[in-house]
């Protein structure tokens, strides 16, 4: 049993931390209106309007920054793959738009590692804050 907690904590640190890290760079790192003007913009400017592409960066890197947060301390496990889920989207049909061939790589493995920690059974990520605060009551 031991060894299939550690396997769910696992997936949910390295998936948080990818996308915490992601998002930490893109907020302040970079900066949303550099991300906006540098990455979204000059990329699908031609392709999609101005707002949805604002929009877009907005919600896809604040997303990463606290969802993958929320991820690495295991509070609210499933809210935050939800949402995570929405920005993998987001991105496939971004690239997918632009390029219909495009390297899958970057969202193949997130999107095995969230698939993952939503089929298995909730009960084996004990080592999360979830756990804990459920454990209390």
């Amino acid at each position: 049993m031991l060894n299939k907690q550690v396997a769910v904590l696992t997936i949910r640190l390295i998936l948080g931390f990818i996308f915490f890290f992601q998002g930490f760079g893109k907020v302040f790192k970079f900066g949303l209106h550099n991300v906006y003007k540098n990455f979204f913009a000059s990329s699908y400017g031609e392709l999609l309007p101005d707002f949805l592409l604002l929009c877009t960066t907005y919600y896809t890197s604040l997303v990463e920054l606290v969802a993958g947060i929320m991820l690495v301390i295991g509070f609210k496990r499933d809210y935050a793959l939800y949402a995570l889920a929405s920005v993998l989207v987001i991105v496939t049909f971004g690239h997918g738009l632009k390029e219909p061939i495009w390297d899958l790589s970057h969202v193949l493995y997130r999107t095995i590692l969230l698939v993952g920690l939503l089929v298995l059974p909730k009960e084996l990520d004990k080592f999360s804050l979830d756990f804990l605060i459920k454990k209390d009551t």
